[in-house]
């Protein structure tokens, strides 16, 4: 038993949250760029083979694999493929197929339904012609726990998420945070490494990688990113549907009126530091360098929820001097006219 002991901590010092590459690298901008994700939920993540997709011993993720790669250009939004463990507890079966940010779910794919499936659903956006569209609903947490293709996502996983189910239920969130393993999402070495999927401020679901997760930050994910919608921006490394261009904005943010660089200039920061989820998703730090640019995007024409959040007295303050500005503007305009 005590030779079991010395070996959790020898891998936790190794391969775990004691690590000496924890928090050595930049995270944002890390994040793949896509605008869509798609879950197979297949076995056990103690199962997987280091490349599941492609196993010959899997057929029906490889299957699936090949097929959205065969089809890739006909496909209109770039998808990505993740196999995702089941877990009968939280409604997800094998062959059940999982799609963000749609919110929807699909039982029982097998082999011989993935052609017709990929072919309506993700080709055409059509609902499958052979089994039901089922909505989800509340937030979903995949960590990546592949041990076979990483030994510290293999470590660290399975920690994060018992540390999940442990915060999960004391704050009786069984019903509204539904947390499982999933395969390899790039970047082992910024393990732990988990995607949350949960709605916004204004309802929009948006699908936020995180990464250097310790099991000390799953009650700042459960209580701020999930619950208050806030990007907990130390561990954030980028977003379902964000350019890199737009991801790196992150990496500058203004603390206590004074724009600072993230990347170990900035003052102390407290462990639930994070900035709220704007519009379309987008995160709204206040970024200077960002202000009188336009960030031309798809649906957006409403100002970031971040900006009803600010304090009434820098409201009061930025509307004092706006109409100060005006009141000389108007005055000076008389002025000109009477010489």
């Amino acid at each position: 038993m005590a030779g079991n002991s010395e070996d959790i901590v020898a891998d936790d010092v190794k391969f775990g949250f004691k690590r000496p590459e924890m928090y050595e690298l930049k995270l944002s901008g890390t994040a793949t760029v896509y605008d869509r994700h798609v879950f197979l939920c297949y076995k056990s993540h103690e199962t997987w083979p280091s490349h599941v997709e492609s196993s010959d011993s899997d057929p029906l993720p490889k299957l699936f694999a090949a097929t959205l790669k065969a089809r890739k250009d006909d496909i209109k939004l770039k998808t990505v493929l993740t196999i995702c463990e089941v877990h009968e507890d939280i409604g997800l079966s094998g062959g059940d197929v999982l799609i963000f940010p749609e919110m929807i779910k699909y039982r029982n794919l097998m082999e011989s339904d993935v052609d017709a499936f990929v072919e309506d659903v993700l080709v055409n956006g059509k609902p499958w012609t052979s089994g039901p569209q089922e909505p989800l609903s509340g937030s979903y947490v995949f960590v990546c726990s592949h041990n076979n293709r990483d030994r510290r996502c293999g470590v660290c996983g399975p920690i994060l998420i018992e540390e999940f189910g442990k915060a999960i239920g004391s704050r009786d969130l069984k019903n509204e945070v539904h947390v499982t393993a999933c395969s390899h999402v790039g970047g082992h070495k910024y393990a732990g490494n988990l995607i949350i999927f949960s709605a916004d401020k204004e309802g929009k679901i948006a699908g936020h990688w995180y990464g250097y997760v310790t099991p000390d930050d799953v009650p700042i994910l459960l209580d701020e990113h999930i619950r208050e919608g806030k990007v907990i921006e130390r561990l954030w490394r980028g977003q379902m549907g964000l350019h890199a261009e737009i991801t790196d904005k992150v990496n500058e943010q203004v603390l206590n009126g004074t724009t600072v660089d993230n990347k170990g200039k900035t003052p102390a920061e407290t462990a639930s530091q994070g900035c709220c989820q704007g519009a379309a998703g987008f995160s709204c730090c206040r970024d200077t360098s960002a202000e009188g640019k336009e960030v031309e995007k798809k649906g957006q024409g409403r100002l970031p929820t971040c900006f009803r959040k600010w304090d009434k007295p820098e409201v009061f303050t930025a509307i004092g001097i706006v109409g100060a500005v005006a009141f000389v503007a108007v005055a000076y305009g008389f002025y000109k006219k009477s010489d």
